[in-house]
Order: structure tokens, then C-alpha cells, then sequence
């Protein structure tokens, strides 16, 4: 299901000046954060070896509003939208749409790991980003390009990711098990078009965004206020070489 083609991407453009009129975010039907423990295992802030940014790497519905939640986190460099679990050959909107690439929206998250921890990421990525109890969907969108998957950058991401999983399920946290995959190791990563990155933050009042990511932003301000950031770090923003 393309609920995002170019061509309504431009009707929703032109629309937005009326849709802001029809639609804010305080009327939106605001989904609820589901409060979650941080994992049990994970190194805090500061305990990774090196001096260097880390990189993550997520899958949760659509990439608009997954992008615009880690823009808001303080200790995320950068936030970029695009694909992942494919080829490259495959790796444009109009395939990816199709479902029959292997493709996954993603979104790749650079942070520095002494402000945050990759525990604290995959905890605003369970809790606020996305619903990892619904399978090949999210939200509106249906098919296997809106799973749900972690692909882990490390050996200890993937074993942190497994471990917290193991733990939210234990604890019952959700209703349903959750479906997130996390075996896919080091997979490619190709940033989506121009027209896709900071979609939240420039479009604002497109019905899309209200309904769906807007919400989200705002779970992410209430649950997390330790690491909310006001001001978006925007790709085109984003400090060279990320």
C-alpha cells in the first residue's frame, strides 16, 4: 500500500494551508505511550569503549515520524530516513512501495553514545516510536516494508536488543508478543530521497503527520523530558561526514 506517492505528496502540499484549518495536533486522535523499564542490561551513558559516534539502525512504519522522534533526543547527531534489508538496486520509494524488495522504512540514528545510550534509544523505540506487536503493518500502513526489525550495527547491540525483548515479554509489558526482528546483522543502509527527510518538521499540518507522527512527538516530550531536545537536528543541518 503507497499511502505516500509522489503524487499525493503534492496534493497534500497544496492542501496544507486548508488542512491547517481543519486539522492541529491537540484535535488528532493522540496515541497513548506505553511507559516501559529501561533495559536491564544495557551499558549507561559513557560505558562504550571508544571515543567515537555510534550508529543505529531502525525499522518502525513509516520512517517520517520514526525520523522526527530521534530528532528530538538529545545525543542524536543526525536522523535519517531511508531503507534497509535490500539491495540497492531495489533501494528507491516507488520499489520499496511494492513490498517485494526486502526493504525495510528505516531509519539510520547517529549518537553519541557518552550522552546516550543505545539502551535508551531502543527504549524510546519500543515505547513512543512504534507498536513492535504489529506484524508487517503500522498504524495505516500494511506490508512488509512497515516491520518491525532492529538491525544491529555490533554484536552487542544485537545481543542488547535480543535481551530487552526477552525482557519486555517476560514482564508482559504489551498485550501481544512483541514481533520486532533483530537477526539481520550490518545490513546496507540507503538514505531515502530529499523530499522524504524532515518531512515531520516541514510539513507540519499534513493530515498524515497530525494523525500519525505528531502524536508521537509529543509522547516522546511527556515520557522522556530527561532527554528532549526543542530545536530538531535536521538532516540538512546534520555536522559533515554523518
Amino acid at each position: 500500500m503507497l499511502h505516500r506517492s509522489p503524487l499525493l505528496l503534492v496534493v497534500a502540499l497544496v492542501l496544507a494551508p486548508v488542512a491547517a484549518h481543519l486539522f492541529t495536533p491537540q484535535a488528532a486522535h493522540a496515541e497513548t505511550a506505553v511507559v516501559i523499564p529501561p533495559p536491564a542490561a544495557a551499558a549507561p551513558n559513557g560505558a562504550t569503549a571508544g571515543d567515537g559516534l555510534e550508529t543505529a539502525v531502525l525499522a518502525g512504519g513509516c520512517f517520517w515520524g520514526v525520523q522526527a522522534i530521534y530528532q528530538h533526543v538529545k545525543g542524536v547527531t543526525s536522523a535519517v530516513s531511508g531503507y534497509a534489508g535490500g539491495a540497492e538496486k531495489d533501494a528507491y520509494y516507488q520499489t520499496v512501495g511494492s513490498g517485494r524488495t526486502g526493504h525495510a522504512e528505516s531509519v539510520k540514528v547517529t549518537f553519541d553514545p557518552k550522552q546516550i545510550s543505545y539502551g535508551k534509544i531502543l527504549q524510546i523505540y519500543f515505547s513512543v516510536a512504534h507498536d513492535p506487536t504489529q506484524l508487517d503493518r503500522q498504524g495505516p500502513d500494511r506490508g512488509p516494508q512497515y516491520r518491525s526489525e532492529i538491525f544491529p550495527q555490533s554484536e552487542q547491540q544485537a545481543q542488547t536488543a535480543r535481551d530487552y525483548i526477552a525482557q519486555l515479554d517476560k514482564a508482559k509489558v504489551f498485550a501481544k508478543p512483541i514481533v520486532t526482528k533483530t537477526s539481520t546483522m550490518k545490513q546496507a543502509f540507503y538514505p531515502a530521497e530529499g523530499y522524504h527527510q524532515d518531512y515531520a518538521t516541514l510539513h507540519p499540518n499534513q493530515p498524515y503527520i497530525v494523525f500519525n507522527d505528531a502524536p508521537k512527538v509529543a509522547n516522546l516530550k511527556a515520557v522522556f523530558a530527561d532527554v528532549w531536545r526543542e530545536k530538531p537536528v535536521l538532516v540538512g543541518e546534520a555536522p559533515r561526514g554523518e
